[in-house]
């Protein structure tokens, strides 16, 4: 079992986001300790007063996410027990991906949350989180994927025995490095406890630089146990999933998800995310970047340059 470990460090709304060096913002925000356990264990849980979101921030955030679900589901939600009629996925909307069987399905995600309100797009550029995906991804190359919500409810099924273990880079081709070609950090909404839902994972298991290998990996899984306000952080390739939800009530969490820039991203950003609301975020510049609006590729025109003749009236005379 894993809970957060409280730390005193800097105040981090007084540190730079920009670094060249991703060791001294690691350093300047006091966050050693985390980049440790995330070395060992291949994921590291972040106290509030740490990464510094007030609480009041993560009430506001339920609030929308509740009122949201209400409109996109049809029928109201409520912390204390979730959707307030029975629902399902449309046969064409099926996604087996939240749940191995369809038909007992307790969550479902709300995408795109950069683009809803500026509480999304700053929890997404939050320094100690940028500070800490950076780490595992490096500075220059680290680019948004998706930001999403799970809506997670009561229910003995969940992803069934597997616990849905996975690991996030598993599409990418064999065999991976140290260095983590994709991220992942899980803001906790609510708390995180094992009859509540709780994040399950391998520790370690980045270390075996593989896709997870079953049974061993339910045998060898552990809850994240913590409070409302905490961020998980996790490695790319840690082995990881959720247990079911055996308790009336809600989790909700927040998936910020980053890579690397040579890795295609989930949700589409350069050509779709609003320029204008992107100025509207604490540290536009670093939502600029991390959205990759001026990266070289892909290009959809000629981007580099043409050779042009110098002197037309030589050439005519030739």
């Amino acid at each position: 079992m894993v809970k957060h470990t409280e730390r005193a460090v800097p105040d981090s709304t007084q540190v730079k986001t920009q670094y060249a060096n991703r060791s001294q913002a690691v350093v300047d925000l006091g966050l050693e300790h985390y980049v440790m356990q995330l070395e060992v264990d291949g994921l590291c849980v972040v106290p509030p007063e740490v990464h510094g979101v007030p609480i009041s921030i993560f009430d506001d955030m339920v609030n929308f996410l509740l009122a949201k679900a209400e409109q996109l589901v049809g029928c109201k939600f409520s912390l204390d027990k979730g959707p307030h009629a029975e629902v399902a996925f449309q046969s064409s909307q099926s996604r087996s991906g939240l749940a191995e069987d369809p038909s007992k399905i307790t969550q479902f995600l709300i995408q795109q949350l950069c683009g809803e309100h500026r509480m999304f797009r700053d929890l997404a550029i939050n320094v100690t989180a940028i500070a800490l995906m950076r780490h595992l991804i490096g500075s220059k190359v680290m680019r948004f994927s998706s930001n999403n919500s799970f809506i997670k409810w009561q229910g003995d099924f969940g992803y069934g025995p597997s616990l849905g273990l996975h690991a996030d880079q598993s599409a990418l081709p064999l065999p991976w490095g140290r260095t983590a070609l994709t991220a992942n950090t899980n803001w906790c909404l609510t708390d995180y406890t094992l009859d509540g839902g709780a994040f399950a994972y391998v520790p370690g298991s980045h270390r075996y630089a593989c896709r997870p290998e079953f049974p061993r990996a339910v045998e060898q899984a552990v809850p994240v146990e913590a409070p409302k306000g905490s961020l998980i952080v996790f490695h790319g390739a840690t082995w990881h999933g959720a247990y079911p939800r055996k308790i009336p009530g809600m989790r909700i969490s927040i998936a910020n998800y980053y890579r690397h820039m040579m890795v295609n991203s989930q949700e589409e950003y350069r050509n779709s995310f609003d320029r204008a609301l992107a100025q509207d975020c604490e540290d536009p510049e670093l939502f600029r970047a991390l959205s990759g609006f001026n990266d070289e590729f892909p290009y959809a025109t000629q981007s580099q340059p043409i050779p042009k003749v110098v002197d037309q009236a030589a050439l005519q005379e030739g």
